[in-house]
């Protein structure tokens, strides 16, 4: 009786799913493990690619010349520490250290890399992403002692501080004709520049240097100053009272980064700024009008639950509080959220309120108390209270949540509520905010919507709008990434409609043309959209008329490269969203 021969793949990878704690692996292993749209969002590139670090000699790691090793990090860090960390500790993906993939030794490594895993792990060799040679090249790689990127410090900081024009030489008054409220501040993503537009007429005003891949735009109290955050953690402060607006202010505080926000209490107005950094794990609490750095906190420590240690906890979203002076910091891999007092920086005080790990992006409710955040790998949004400090409800919702800033609206059902789509499936979960008058709904999911598809990065609606807004940027779709969804709140029933906007932009050439960000002007009766195609491809913005869901304008100029997130300075001054 003949037997059937084992498949060598699938034992290689049963032994090593041993190692790594992994499930177990169907026979099935060359079909996807992760879909397009997860390997995009969670695999993005770090800029700690280029960073000099030290290569380890552990003699019981394969062998490796220094220019494969170098290869080998910037493949790491392009490809790999999004998921499993830095210091290969392990963050959304599986630890990767040398006590676990020397025992499993290069063969091994090197199916797991090509295969991937049940577990989320992406089939590199298989999708075409890497070829064999790349393959064999990273299984060795991590057998090595991971490198660890150099710690940035105070003094760090302020060999890369700049005040260009100082607080005493700026303008008393606005020098120029232009409805500040109005303004869009769009990144730029590969060119490492703002473009500054000029809402009411739809012209640039300048291009702004900036750091690369500008992530967020955040405005000061009065609205004055802009603030934007690079992924390289390099910060720009512009002034829109300037005949011209430009930097008068920037600073690099870390390696890696996501964040920047102002304070916002009474009486601090514009009087402090802070930013959060992937590496180092920690957050810089800086002067408003210069960006000077004042004081520096760390966020190693331990994680929600397990109570274990964690090395690298990312700072992801962070939020200055109406209610208090104090800044809500998110801690990703511990699942913290840090309210921070800044009252008194020599007499620091940190309310710490644990929820689940893998804290992201959120935004405030309408009354502007409660911070829904995304604990996006747990599938979770977490409500802080910012006015009592608690944690005021965690709520279940979708896969890999990701509002952006999310969207709050008045159901007619369930009263005040805030939306989130996802990036792992086509739904939009509605969750109750209004503790007092719905309080049977209130941080809870109520509703579920169905939208065209996964891939979702942002939401938006406005308090003067019917309309509620999806994109699904990252959908490997065309047809879904090139266009958004449109619900009636007053309807939400019917479904949605879908704008083409891709194709109202009518680019000349083939580019990804993804659609990404809806944003209000001030008015509330338009919404911008960013027509995302690559470097060397034409992109564009596209303005709809919120009413009719009729095209209104196109912008384009051979300046806008990569156009992604873009803010307008009202609501992102005032939360409006």
């Amino acid at each position: 009786m003949n037997q059937r021969k084992p498949n060598p793949i699938a034992a290689a990878l049963l032994a090593l799913a041993g190692a790594v704690a992994l499930p177990v692996v169907a026979q099935n292993v060359k079909s996807p493990v992760m879909s397009e749209t997860e390997v995009m969002y969670q695999a993005g590139s770090s800029p700690l690619g280029d960073v000099p670090m030290y290569q380890s000699t552990n003699p019981k790691a394969p062998p490796m010349t220094q220019e494969e090793f170098d290869r080998a990090r910037q493949i790491y860090f392009e490809r790999c520490a999004g998921c499993h960390g830095v210091l290969r500790k392990g963050a959304t993906g599986k630890p990767l250290t040398p006590d676990i993939t020397l025992g499993r030794g290069t063969d091994y490594l090197k199916v797991f890399i090509a295969y991937g895993s049940p577990a989320g792990m992406p089939n590199w060799q298989t999708s075409g992403e890497m070829d064999e040679k790349t393959v064999d090249l990273m299984a060795r790689y991590i057998q090595h002692d991971p490198p660890v990127p150099p710690e940035y410090s105070l003094a760090d900081m302020k060999k890369t501080w700049k005040v260009i024009v100082p607080p005493e030489l700026r303008p008393t008054k606005k020098m120029n004709n232009y409805n500040i409220d109005n303004i869009f501040s769009t990144t730029l993503r590969d060119t490492g520049e703002i473009a500054l537009i000029d809402g009411d007429t739809k012209q640039i005003i300048n291009i702004v240097k900036t750091g690369y891949a500008v992530h967020i735009s955040r405005m000061s109290a009065s609205g004055r100053y802009l603030f934007v955050i690079g992924r390289d953690a390099k910060i720009n402060m512009i002034d829109l009272w300037m005949e011209k607006p430009d930097n008068v202010a920037e600073i690099r505080v870390g390696l890696e980064a996501r964040s920047v926000e102002t304070s916002k209490a009474k009486g601090y107005q514009d009087k402090l700024a802070i930013a959060g950094t992937y590496w180092p794990p920690q957050f810089t609490i800086m002067k408003g009008d210069t960006l000077e750095p004042l004081k520096i906190v760390a966020t190693r420590g331990m994680v929600v639950g397990t109570q274990e240690y964690h090395p690298e906890p990312r700072v992801a979203s962070i939020l200055g509080s109406h209610y208090k002076p104090e800044f809500i910091v998110n801690v990703k891999e511990t699942g913290k959220t840090l309210l921070v007092d800044y009252s008194d920086l020599e007499a620091l005080k940190m309310t710490e309120i644990g929820s689940a790990p893998f804290l992201h992006d959120g935004g405030l409710d309408a009354s502007k108390r409660y911070f829904m955040v995304a604990a996006n790998n747990s599938n979770k949004i977490a409500a802080i209270d910012t006015k009592d400090g608690k944690l005021a409800g965690l709520t279940e919702v979708g896969k890999i949540p990701h509002p952006g800033r999310g969207a709050n609206f008045v159901h007619p059902k369930f009263g005040p509520v805030w939306a989130t789509g996802h990036l792992g499936d086509e739904t939009i979960s509605l969750i109750g905010t209004d503790p007092k008058k719905h309080k049977q709904y209130a941080f809870k999911q109520v509703a579920q919507l169905k939208g065209q598809g996964g891939g979702n990065l942002f939401i938006k609606t406005h308090p003067k709008s019917t309309n509620l807004y999806v994109d699904t940027t990252l959908n490997p779709d065309p047809k879904l990434s090139q266009s958004v969804a449109v619900f009636d709140i007053k309807n939400l029933d019917k479904g949605f409609s879908v704008l083409p906007i891709a194709e109202w932009a009518d680019l000349k050439d083939d580019g990804a043309k993804r659609i990404v960000q809806p944003e209000y002007n001030k008015a509330g009766d338009e919404v911008w959209f960013a027509v995302w195609s690559a470097k060397n491809k034409e992109s564009a913005l596209v303005v709809v008329d919120d009413k009719t869901l009729k095209l209104k304008a196109v912008i384009k100029d051979p300046r806008l490269i990569t156009p992604t997130g873009h803010f307008n300075v009202y609501n992102t001054q005032h939360d409006v969203y």
